[in-house]
């Protein structure tokens, strides 16, 4: 897909399509994959924030999932064109936590919300406890809520 970018109210949203190999036998979108789609979205967001995972790890800065939720509201199918939205929802010295919400696109149905939280560390795997170049990265780009609009990652 080629990627673009609008105005939304909502957070950032990513767009992708349900294939099929994420899906099962009645070709329903099997439920961990949910979880790689809050990924999709959240480095989608940093990309379009002008910086992705790959630049802030050659910097030495880590983000391991320290926690994910998600719970599921109705189901996704093969070739289902869906609207991932995320947006930081919490954001302290140690920790990121990425709120997402995934929708059927066509119709606007909530599939799926949740989150993930993650740690900053080091490459050896120790926390960063402040002075941390990301966090305070995230905090001007999300402050007051003003986060990109829309895109759809490269397929």
């Amino acid at each position: 897909m080629k990627g673009t970018l609008k105005s939304t109210e909502r957070g950032f949203i990513c767009r992708t399509r349900v294939r099929y190999g994420e899906t099962d036998k009645m070709g329903i979108a099997y439920y961990g994959r949910y979880v790689d789609w809050f990924e999709m979205g959240r480095t989608e967001f940093c990309r379009a924030h002008g910086r992705g995972y790959t630049e802030w790890e050659a910097d030495g800065i880590l983000l391991p999932v320290v926690e994910a939720h998600c719970r599921y509201k109705s189901s996704l199918f093969y070739d289902d064109e869906i609207e991932i939205e995320t947006r930081v929802s919490e954001l302290s010295k140690v920790s990121v936590t990425f709120a997402c919400r995934i929708f059927q696109a066509s119709t606007g149905r909530l599939a799926a919300e949740g989150y993930t939280r993650h740690a900053f560390t080091s490459p050896d795997g120790k926390l960063i406890r402040g002075g941390n170049p990301l966090e305070a990265w995230l905090r001007e780009k999300t402050k007051g809520g003003e986060q990109p609009g829309e895109h759809s990652p490269q397929s």
